[in-house]
């Protein structure tokens, strides 16, 4: 197996990374970390509460510092917000630091997954619809040009994901 590996997930939000991740950590027996999550961590503030307090430009910086504390680590996998791409330097820092799949689905798979539940205050003013469908115009070319590699999560369970996953990183000898 190899060691000294990160993996990161990148993709828009609701296309399953965090389960997907935690799955394919569970199967490879590595450790698993959701930048999100870790930011609460730090904070003890939900994403939303340092949207309102600090805006975006403040949780953008958080979840860099987050980024930044992984590198180095050995076989983690690391689900990432779906904003991580916006700032050339997380690009760059992902791309030079480890493997990065990006994990896609259609719009209406998505916009299904984010309905259930979650607090997501990019979604909470206005019609999320269209809201999502900004965010993946702006985004997009950003999942593509970071990836080594997209697979889409469409109708399919996270542990089907993370099997076809493992495979593939295992077949590139990553994992």
């Amino acid at each position: 197996m190899a060691t000294n590996t990160l993996v990161f997930l990148i993709g828009p939000m609701g296309v399953g990374k965090t389960s997907i991740g935690r799955q394919l950590a569970k199967h490879l027996g590595w450790s698993f970390l959701d930048t999100d999550e870790e930011v609460r961590a730090r904070t003890g503030a939900d994403i939303g509460m340092i949207f309102e307090k600090e805006g975006e430009a403040g949780f953008r910086r958080r979840e860099a510092e987050v980024l930044a504390a992984v590198i180095g680590r050995e076989q983690l996998i690391v689900a990432t917000g779906g904003g991580m791409v916006l700032a050339p330097a997380n690009r760059e820092l992902m791309r030079s630091s480890g493997y990065v799949v990006h994990l896609t689905s259609s719009l209406s798979s998505q916009l299904e997954r984010t309905r259930k539940g979650k607090h997501r205050p990019a979604l909470e003013a206005g019609d999320p619809v269209a809201a999502l469908r900004g965010m993946r115009e702006a985004r997009e070319p950003l999942y593509r040009e970071t990836a080594n590699f997209t697979l889409q999560t469409d109708r399919r369970n996270p542990r089907a994901v993370a099997t076809n996953l493992m495979n593939h990183l295992q077949s590139k000898g990553i994992a």
